[in-house]
């Protein structure tokens, strides 16, 4: 693999994937950007080609349709230039769950969960089998919090922290480093999907901001990295609690506390 990996970026036409794009193009990787806006992809293209000099690719794909998200499949499998995955196309929705259709949750979970985990498993076998390359999912800290009362979008981000850590563990020791994002409110076009108008909240980063703090724990190589929490602390904690409980699922029978009857 190239000293400079390409860098493949899905939902890069804005927002946080568009801005990854200008980060890794300012740090000399090539791009291969893709989004269902080939418009606003060609516009950066063209930009950072003239800011920069990288290469870039663009592939217009809809991931929530099984045959364009077999083309970024085949490309993740198929081209040894690209070392770098950022799954980063997501959407969220409005309404809560008895309000959402039936058929908009199911195509949230297909782009939020299916696609990103059928392009890690596109690429995961080449990068083993180098010995290098990164995946980055960006999931989210509603991903931890059901009281947030976004119980699909969280749930789907709760399956993009759980896979990264899976796969951090299965792939590291073979040299592969995966990283989870989890941002919090952040100042993208996802809180129109949602219905809520982003400029009445408070307490919403930058995407610039966001991106940039994320980029400092991959070069750090954190497992997890969450840019707006102040205290690592109490994520070690959370990972220690959680972890501290294992051993005591392990058990022959019930706990006593359900052996007796109400």
């Amino acid at each position: 693999m190239a000293a400079n990996p390409s860098v493949l970026v899905t939902g890069a036409s804005t927002g946080i994937g568009a801005t990854y794009a200008d980060r890794f193009a300012r740090r000399g990787h090539d791009l291969v950007l893709v989004a269902r806006d080939r418009t606003r992809m060609e516009a950066l293209a063209t930009r950072l080609r003239q800011e920069t000099g990288v290469a870039i690719d663009i592939i217009q794909a809809d991931l929530t349709q099984a045959a364009e998200l077999a083309v970024v499949e085949a490309r993740l499998r198929d081209d040894a230039r690209i070392g770098i995955l950022i799954n980063n196309a997501g959407t969220a929705l409005g309404g809560s769950f008895i309000e959402q259709s039936t058929d908009d949750v199911t195509r949230l979970v297909a782009l939020n969960t299916t696609a990103l985990l059928r392009l890690a498993s596109a690429v995961a076998p080449r990068f083993a089998q180098a010995g290098e390359g990164a995946i980055i999912n960006i999931g989210s800290v509603v991903g931890l919090a059901p009281e947030f009362a976004m119980t699909v979008y969280g749930a789907t981000k709760a399956f993009a922290l759980f896979l990264s850590q899976g796969l951090s563990l299965e792939l590291g020791p073979k040299g592969v480093y995966v990283q989870a994002v989890l941002p919090a409110a952040t100042r993208t076009e996802i809180w129109g999907h949602a219905g809520a108008d982003v400029n009445a909240m408070t307490g919403v980063m930058d995407v610039d901001e966001l991106v940039d703090a994320a980029l400092i724990g991959f070069d750090r190589r954190e497992a997890v990295t969450i840019p707006p929490l102040p205290d690592v602390e109490q994520w070690n904690a959370y990972q220690a609690a959680r972890q501290a409980m294992l051993p005591n699922t392990r058990q022959e029978h019930a706990a006593a506390r359900y052996r007796t009857a109400v």
